[in-house]
Parts: structure tokens; sequence; C-alpha cells
């Protein structure tokens, strides 16, 4: 899964790094730093840091994916 942060938009709130810290970490008070490959077993705890951004600075590619594979599954009875 790959991640991008908009370092622009980010405010330093740092719940990503509170519900992700294996990916996100804050560097001094304002400045964040992250893993952009985030291991396929951080999805869970990505998807709410991504939901928690106050201003919508980070997206990850693959996350809406393999939920709605997952959706499909539950549905399929699988």
């Amino acid at each position: 899964m790959r991640l991008v942060v908009d370092l622009n938009k980010c405010q330093g709130y740092a719940q990503c790094a509170f519900l992700a810290p294996d990916v996100f970490a804050m560097h001094g008070e304002e400045s964040l730093i992250y893993n952009p490959r985030a291991d396929e077993e951080q999805r869970e705890r990505l998807a709410r840091a991504v939901a928690a951004c106050p201003v919508q600075a980070i997206t990850a590619d693959g996350l809406d994916r393999a939920a709605d594979g997952a959706s499909r599954e539950a549905s399929d009875g699988r």
C-alpha cells in the first residue's frame, strides 16, 4: 500500500501518529515523518489514521480496493 501525505496541508495534529505509530511519527512539534510503503498488516490502523486526519492530508492508494473486496466476500458469505 502506498501512502502520500500532503505536508503543505498537514498541521501537525498527530492523530495519525497516535493511531498508526508504526507508520507515522512526529519529528519535533510540527514535522511529520512516515513510511510511504506501509505493510498490509497496518491496513486497519491506516484506515483509521486517514479518516481521523482533521485536514485530510493523508491518502492511501489501495486502501479502498481491499476494503471493497472484503465487503464483497462478506456479502458472498465467504
